[in-house]
């Protein structure tokens, strides 16, 4: 924020900043979740009869904010594109349709009707870069409006925005004005079509300065797309990444496959469990990439993808978190079954994903204007605190089953769960230190969201973490010829294994065992037999 632009700027700040203080205060809890996966986002904004709100001298209407690249030629010499296609190739642009705005009667009734101009609303595009040119900072007046004073000097023109223009630059910021007529009511925008040549973040302000115009509301959409499609630019990277993510999950799942073919027979419960997971994750990340690709041809997030890729997500994600806990919990390895905790298990989980999916359908379902920091922070509450309980049980329940390998000394399951242990505690060390850099770098260094370009890596690594450490734990649990080194036995089954005790050498055990008590039975036999001859000579010597 520089000079007497203080209130614009703080604008801004309220409009785009989403929130940075309340993630920082609730850092702790949400340093597990990966629910931040997709950026709310639409490349259509629509407005149905909203208002215009009052700043400085000044009233305005936020039209939209995206990061869109600049324009480039794109044709191909082996296809003879159609008018649309023609007009739309490799352009980046921001297009009004429909745009109307309509003033109170008393207003309008204030008016002559021989009048021409007897009202002006101006639509603002400016880039971020360049937001020190709304507003008087240059002519060293706190005002956005145009005022007298400021018209004598001549640098602007009253009832106008003003605008300081780069003479380098002459276009940007570039205003579109719309003027009332006599005592019309309504006015409407003519379709424009403004064309991006610089690559940036771009903001959208529809802005009058007549106090008589209070009352005025907007009706109508903008339409906004990049030189490859209508996704918003800090979201047109994630559609390759998913697709990545996809091929990702296709090969760990043929992996897991081939390696459950070939030891069909020794498959436990658990990886079972583990090859869910391994679908759900494929399916949803097709899913997300089909939503993005759709989403990319035609400006609009298709209700039906959508809605079954958010339900993967929060699926997955439940079954995940269900995964690591009742894997921590030793299932399948110190206690076959859960007992009586599997009511508390199946309702945490049922419950965190009530929550998550409503998270998801607000985050992904309408326009990148649609949700605010305060009211997001609202959803992500829950999901935050579920999440919390998670790890603290999961931490707990890893503890008590490392006692009791140790206790039983169960070795090899002791390992086996001290890497899985380790691997759970580095994901949650680089899920705080990654939620502090979102916090610290692109939310509170970053509040106008100039770093658009990398913005796609924020929810793309809460994905790969998710992805790496359920490699980690099919490496683990991997199904081999002998289960039993991480399958549950009885206590005397687990002390056999550890001392590296095949089937065969069991039986000779067994054999030898039979062979030893035999012989005690023998030589038993033999001492009663000793002491009955013992006895009978005691008695004959007492009779002599």
């Amino acid at each position: 924020m520089m000079g007497n632009n203080r209130e614009f700027i703080c604008l801004s700040y309220n409009l785009i900043g989403n929130g940075y203080f309340q993630k920082l205060t609730f850092v702790v809890l949400i340093y597990f979740s990966c629910f931040a996966i997709n950026q709310v986002g639409a490349s259509i904004h629509e407005y149905q009869n909203q208002s215009f709100f009052r700043r400085s001298n000044s009233f305005f209407f936020h039209g939209g904010s995206e990061g869109l690249y600049a324009s480039k030629l794109h044709v191909d010499p082996d296809k003879k594109p159609s008018p649309e296609e023609n007009h739309l190739n490799g352009k980046s642009f921001i297009r009004f349709e429909s745009i109307t705005f309509r003033r109170p009667k008393e207003s309008a009734e204030k008016k002559n009707e021989m009048q021409q101009k007897t009202g002006l609303v101006e639509a603002i595009i400016v880039e971020v870069k360049d937001r020190e040119k709304i507003g008087g900072s240059y002519l060293h007046s706190a005002a956005i409006c145009c005022t007298p004073d400021l018209s004598k000097e001549g640098s602007c023109n009253v009832g106008e925005v003003i605008i300081h223009q780069d003479p380098n630059y002459p276009y940007n910021p570039q205003r579109i004005q719309t003027f009332f007529e006599g005592k019309t009511e309504e006015t409407t925008m003519v379709l424009q079509t403004v064309e991006i040549n610089h690559t940036g973040m771009y903001y959208l302000y529809f802005m009058f300065c007549d106090p008589e115009l209070m009352g005025t509301t907007i009706s109508g959409r903008t339409v906004w797309r990049n030189p490859e499609g209508y996704l918003p630019g800090k979201m047109a990277p994630l559609m390759t990444y998913f697709g990545l993510m996809s091929l990702a999950y296709l090969g760990l799942g043929l992996v897991w496959f081939l390696w459950s073919v070939q030891y069909w027979k020794d498959i436990i419960q658990l990886q079972y469990h583990i090859t869910a997971v391994i679908g759900l994750g494929m399916c949803e990340m097709a899913l997300w990439y089909f939503e993005y690709a759709n989403f990319n041809a035609t400006g609009n997030r298709p209700m039906g993808i959508t809605l079954w890729a958010v339900t993967f997500t929060a699926v997955k994600k439940t079954v995940s978190r269900l995964l690591l806990l009742v894997v921590s919990m030793g299932y399948g390895v110190v206690r076959p079954t859960l007992g009586g905790v599997i009511f508390k298990v199946l309702l945490l989980g049922l419950t965190y994903f009530v929550f998550s999916e409503a998270l998801g359908l607000v985050e992904n379902l309408g326009n990148i204007d649609d949700l605010t920091g305060k009211a997001r922070l609202f959803l992500v509450l829950p999901v935050s605190l579920l999440d919390a309980c998670f790890i603290i049980w999961i931490f707990s329940a890893l503890s008590q089953t490392l006692e009791k390998l140790q206790i039983r000394r169960s070795m090899a399951k002791f390992a086996l769960y001290r890497k899985f242990t380790n691997s759970l505690a580095i994901s949650v060390l680089l899920s705080i230190a990654w939620v502090g850099y979102e916090v610290l770098y692109f939310n509170a260094a970053d509040p106008l969201s100039e770093l658009w370009q990398r913005a796609w890596i924020i929810p793309a690594f809460w994905n790969l973490l998710a992805f790496v450490l359920l490699v980690v734990i099919c490496s683990l649990w991997a199904p081999s010829n002998n289960p039993t080194r991480y399958a549950y036995s009885e206590e005397t089954g687990d002390e056999l294994e550890e001392e590296g005790i095949s089937l065969t050498s069991s039986s000779v055990l067994l054999a030898g065992e039979s062979a030893n008590k035999q012989l005690e039975r023998k030589e038993r036999r033999a001492s009663n037999a000793d002491l009955f001859r013992l006895g009978e000579e005691v008695e004959e010597d007492k009779r002599e």
